[in-house]
């Protein structure tokens, strides 16, 4: 018994064991030795060998295959499997192509439709402003079409105001300084200076010659009617561009709960949770922000109304919508706006601008300490050099709205970095 189970197999059966997947050995001996008499040899070959053998003799066979020195005539062991070989150079090239292929359609894209990007940024942003007003009156038993609805009038009335004063004071003003242009002009003419200064250098003469010669000249007539045309078709592209904000706004704002399930889904169902909570935290902070931000501009613009009405500062009103838009771009916008009010107040006297810049830069440090932390204590907290540095690059990039948004952005990626980057380091 114990020379038959240690015969050596025949027919080029595999030394690693018995076809039947028995091992070799004294395990082996032992295993025979349990056996009945006749179920040996005699089993085992007329048994076919299983799968599992099969595969085994193939794993040894190439294993030894792969571990066996490389021939003098050969070209050697061919690379594993996973290990990457020299690509070919039309490959590399083609690859190459295709990459600047692709940076030239994005570019092309950016260019020819940037404009559009930035509409509808700008209508997230207004969207996300409002969201917070919206989930007030759903906290209050109020549906949300009905809130949609509001905020929309809200909207309305807003857009509404700004340009039922603007339009009248510009027509207003444009008029008056039409009427009066002659007689500034020969005021000017008349004084003084101008006769001095004439005097010595024949400016008149010069004027006169000047003036006929631009009046002869058909090009001249043609580039400013062209440039008239121009500043026209800018101001009518500006008020489809504003249009086109509102509408994008108000349908980003009521399809929105439907827009941040689809993006959820976009994450995988493990993930899903997580990617909920941080976007719903985004979206939070960057409406509550802009809803912050919007009531500081208000606050800021009607206290600089009523100083202007007080010391008596020209084309107040005017001037306060200029500081409600200016007052919207984060740590520069107020002081922009306080030194452009008391260049004009110039003009008045030096005392109506000094007496003007005192109680304005008096009340931005107001402000700065008890109105905007109590106003924007829900929004994430931005250090002074990252807020400077962001308002400078997105000014840069997209001007006053890249200002405008570069807080909100650099709101967001902060907090991305504080509860994904630092909670994985800290995990490790």
């Amino acid at each position: 018994m114990m020379k038959e189970s240690n015969a050596t197999p025949e027919d080029g059966e595999s030394t690693l064991g018995t076809d039947d997947g028995v091992p070799d050995g004294p395990r082996a001996e032992s295993i025979a030795s349990q056996q009945p008499p006749g179920s040996g040899t005699a089993a085992a070959e007329t048994r076919p060998p299983s799968f599992l053998s099969r595969l085994l003799r193939f794993l040894k066979i190439t294993t030894a295959d792969s571990n066996r020195p490389p021939s003098d005539h050969g070209d050697g062991p061919e690379p594993a499997i996973g290990v990457p070989g020299v690509r070919h150079p039309v490959f590399t090239g083609f690859m190459f192509s295709v990459g600047v292929g692709l940076a030239l359609l994005l570019y092309f894209i950016l260019t020819n439709v940037g404009s559009l990007l930035v509409w509808i940024a700008i209508a997230l942003f207004i969207a996300l402003g409002l969201d917070p007003i919206v989930r007030y009156l759903e906290r209050h038993r109020v549906p949300r079409p009905v809130g949609v609805l509001a905020a929309m009038l809200l909207l309305a009335v807003i857009f509404g105001g700004a340009v039922g004063i603007l339009i009248p004071t510009i027509v207003k003003q444009t008029t008056a300084f039409v009427e009066k242009a002659p007689d500034i002009v020969d005021s000017f003419l008349n004084s003084d200076f101008f006769t001095t200064v004439d005097e010595q250098f024949q400016v008149r003469e010069r004027i006169t010659e000047e003036v006929d010669k631009f009046f002869q000249n058909t090009d001249a007539l043609g580039g400013v009617f062209g440039g008239v045309i121009g500043v026209g078709s800018v101001v009518a592209q500006g008020l489809f561009g504003t249009l086109i904000v509102l509408v994008l706004a108000i349908y980003i704002l009521a399809a929105l709960p439907g827009l941040k399930s689809w993006f959820y889904r976009l994450a995988p169902r493990s993930k899903r949770e997580r990617v909920e909570l941080l976007s719903e935290q985004i979206s939070n902070s960057v409406g509550n922000y802009v809803m912050g931000q919007a009531i500081v501009a208000l606050l800021n613009a009607l206290y600089a109304f009523i100083i202007m009405s007080i010391v008596g500062v020209p084309y107040s009103l005017l001037l306060a919508l200029v500081v409600v838009v200016l007052a919207f771009i984060p740590l520069v916008g107020a002081v922009i706006a306080g030194i452009l009010v008391s260049l004009i107040a110039l003009t008045v006297g030096w005392e109506t601008a000094v007496v003007y810049a005192i109680f304005y830069f008096g009340y931005l440090q107001f402000e700065a300490y008890f109105i905007s932390p109590r106003v924007m204590q829900r929004t994430v907290a931005v250090p002074g050099a990252v807020a400077v540095i962001a308002v400078i690059a997105g000014g840069t990039l997209m001007g006053i709205v890249g200002a405008l948004m570069a807080i909100p952005l650099a709101a967001s990626a902060i907090l991305l970095i504080r509860e994904v980057f630092m909670a994985r380091q800290e995990r490790r």
